[in-house]
């Protein structure tokens, strides 16, 4: 059984009786709290969807739900499913859109590491790779001698999302993007 401290997100966690997976961790340190981190997890109810709110202090145990991590792609969109197959066995995992909200904004069909959780035999999450690659559609033109360091400007990404990038990147250029930090990590290899 972890601590509290020790969740991290997508994880499945039993709680109430029921198992939820987690969306999101704030940790916060009150002032004048003796050396305790509270931690605010966002869970989803796998069976409901139905979203809660919970604290629980850093030492607080919890009790992990039994979770299956399947290597999936991205297959097609049948209405507000999203269909992932298992590259193993090509069984199809349908997802509600609203439940992977987070994560669309980096599929596309050359997405590879994608992971799908399937709690109690039904799949609850995407496990998404650290950093995925995608196309600059849409950006201000490049200025010639800006430096990798320089000051960033907005562009638009083949999956519709906007992140910053270095001045020296243009429309058409593959980069890498640190998916949980929604960031620029460099280009991605030719």
């Amino acid at each position: 059984m972890p601590k509290a401290s020790e969740i991290k997100k997508n994880a499945a966690i039993e709680f109430n009786n029921e198992t939820y997976i987690v969306k999101d961790i704030e940790r916060s340190v009150p002032q004048g709290r003796a050396g305790g981190s509270l931690y605010r997890m966002r869970m989803y109810d796998v069976v409901s969807g139905r979203k809660i709110d919970e604290t629980f202090k850093d030492s607080e145990m919890l009790t992990l739900a039994d979770l299956i991590r399947r290597p999936a792609m991205f297959s097609y969109i049948d209405g507000d499913e999203y269909v992932f197959m298992n590259t193993e066995d090509y069984t199809p995992y349908n997802l509600h859109k609203d439940s992977i909200a987070e994560e669309i904004q980096f599929i596309n069909e050359s997405i590879e590491g994608i992971q799908v959780v399937i709690v109690n035999d039904n799949p609850v999450a995407l496990d998404m790779p650290t950093t995925v690659e995608l196309e600059v559609t849409e950006t201000d033109p490049s200025i010639k001698g800006a430096s990798a360091t320089s000051r960033t400007k907005p562009a638009i990404l083949s999956t519709g999302v906007t992140v910053q990038v270095p001045e020296h990147i243009s429309t058409g250029d593959k980069i890498k993007i640190n998916v949980e930090e929604r960031r620029f990590v460099g280009r991605a290899d030719k």
